[in-house]
């Protein structure tokens, strides 16, 4: 017997319907209906003594669920969106983040007018930028990661306070984008563990 919360309400169905009802060829063990969050619009008071992921065009529903998840792992509440990447809800989107969705706040919205209205320090994913390794994240601020071909747009790279680099040192042409985001936030968080 299945030992859930009371305000769960569930039905055990056949695996035949599983697969029915499911966008996967092969479907976990259940599925569930949610209804999704309505944010209020992000207000500067709610980013300050904090850092947030900006995600200017990233396009891979894979890549999008990791991020989300990996924003979950470090405590990252909050992921602002550029209007041209990839929809959240997507289900590719939806089973990366394994159930992390329901913990972190996504916002769509023009990154150029967000940046315009933020004092904050933006750290910029950028391959000609300062060493990751000897960069002072301080205590709060925007990690930006930009499209998986194109990287972060020419006019989002003009609002960048902080250009970061992950050195390379081996012979790969670039880092993919989720893997990237996952060294930013553990760089950027990591002195909470020290």
């Amino acid at each position: 017997m299945l030992n859930l919360s009371r305000k769960i309400n569930f039905q055990e169905i056949s695996l035949n319907e599983l697969q029915k009802i499911s966008l996967l060829k092969n479907p976990a063990d259940a599925v569930a209906t949610v209804t999704l969050p309505e944010w209020p619009l992000l207000k500067a008071e709610e980013l300050k003594n904090k850092f947030s992921i900006l995600l200017d065009g990233v396009q891979d529903p894979g890549n999008m669920g990791t991020i989300i998840r990996t924003a979950d792992w470090f405590g990252i509440k909050n992921v602002i969106c550029s209007k041209d990447t990839v929809d959240v809800y997507n289900p590719k989107v939806v089973q990366a983040t394994m159930g992390s969705l329901a913990r972190v706040r996504l916002t769509y919205c023009d990154l150029n007018e967000f940046l315009h209205q933020s004092e904050l320090p933006a750290y910029g994913a950028l391959l000609n930028g300062d060493n990751i390794y000897q960069t002072d994240f301080g205590t709060e601020g925007f990690l930006i990661m930009g499209n998986e071909g194109n990287g972060i747009s020419a006019e989002i790279q003009q609002l960048i306070s902080h250009k970061v680099t992950i050195p390379r040192i081996g012979e790969a042409e670039s880092l993919n984008v989720a893997i990237a985001t996952a060294i930013f936030c553990s760089e950027a968080c990591g002195k909470t563990f020290k």
